[in-house]
């Protein structure tokens, strides 16, 4: 439901470049972590979550596995195209790609990507996607080998230097999974296997679901009545045994606690019916303001970008004047912001 008491520019806020993480921490763990439950915001370190979590709550992670999926080539004119890749198709060898040349590329026409000792052509079937946006590709071989050998780590535009070794290990959660993202599940990021051996002696538990997410992240809102925002479509999992593991928490008086606002996505979406079910589908949920939580509790999250879906998100689940309290107290405190910076814990806000 979108609350009609909020616009574009409730969802802006000046930050400073310099708060724009360019590299993650030098340890996983070794990021802050802005404590936003209580009614003052506490400054902590990401080591301290087990303590701020209980016995009995459940942490619920996103699996999904970043694919390098920026590749660099040329067309048969030698126009240079670079593409990002954003959805593997089940079945074959095509994908949906986003292209970026000089000229659109026509249909039945190829493009050479690689280097040049080693390439592949992809041959252009055709435009897809919302409004047409992307490309349709046939590549010569899996397009998962293809671009594990050729592509590079789709880092988000904001982050400025060319993706690198540390990048291929940083940009990629310690428990990833299932290949099929262009950007990461970034609060997942910060933990490594001393938090999670911390979190399991704890007694807090732990299941997964599987969203593989789409460049359409890093979109803003470009339109001041969110009612006429169209949102990016994103394909989740939620199995059978993350709906059991929930079910006995909320049995036995936990908390389930999202890791990530993809998290949270795949949940509240599998539960739109009113029932939160098993399975795997397509979801195009767009939360702001007003909407109506039934699955999550407790919310861990980095910080996001301004005007974008993912801070109408936070403020929907946390209240609209909490978020911009937690958001000033973040800037005026040197918090890193984005991808590679700090993480933020949440508790929804009452009747949300």
């Amino acid at each position: 439901m979108i609350a009609p008491r909020h616009t574009l520019a409730d969802f802006d806020f000046a930050l400073p470049p310099e708060l724009i993480a360019q590299q993650p921490a030098a340890e996983r763990s070794g990021s802050r972590l802005l404590d936003g439950r209580g009614e003052l915001a506490v400054d902590r370190g990401f080591r301290e979550l087990p303590s701020l979590l209980a016995p009995g709550d459940l942490l619920v992670f996103n699996d999904t596995r970043v694919i390098k999926a920026r590749l660099f080539g040329v067309k048969a004119s030698g126009g240079a195209v670079e593409a990002l890749v954003e959805r593997v198709l089940p079945g074959g060898h095509e994908v949906w790609a986003h292209l970026r040349a000089s000229k659109s590329p026509r249909v039945g026409s190829t493009i050479r990507f690689g280097t040049p000792a080693e390439s592949f052509n992809a041959e252009v079937l055709g435009r897809c996607g919302p409004e047409g946006v992307l490309y349709h590709l046939r590549l010569p071989e899996d397009p998962f080998a293809l671009l594990a050998r050729h592509g590079h780590v789709p880092l988000p535009p904001y982050i400025r230097h060319a993706d690198g070794a540390d990048d291929e290990r940083r940009y990629q959660t310690v428990f990833a999974r299932a290949p099929g993202a262009v950007a990461a599940p970034t609060a997942a990021l910060h933990f490594d296997q001393a938090v999670l051996s911390a979190l399991s002696a704890r007694g807090v538990g732990s299941a997964s679901i599987t969203l593989h997410v789409g460049a359409g992240t890093f979109q803003p809102v470009r339109v001041e009545n969110l009612a006429d925002h169209r949102m990016h479509s994103e394909w989740f999992e939620v199995p059978a045994a993350t709906v059991a593991a929930i079910g006995r928490t909320r049995e036995a008086g936990g908390r389930v606690v999202a890791v990530g606002t993809t998290t949270l996505r795949a949940l509240e979406s599998a539960a739109r019916g009113g029932t939160l079910e098993a399975g795997a589908r397509e979801t195009d949920i767009f939360i702001t303001p007003g909407f109506d939580f039934r699955v999550v509790d407790v919310l861990l999250t980095n910080f996001h970008l301004p005007k974008s879906t993912l801070l109408m998100l936070v403020s929907a689940f946390t209240g609209h004047e909490r978020m911009r309290a937690l958001y000033t107290h973040a800037v005026r405190e040197r918090y890193r912001f984005f991808s590679y910076g700090d993480a933020m814990l949440l508790a929804r806000a009452a009747g949300a």
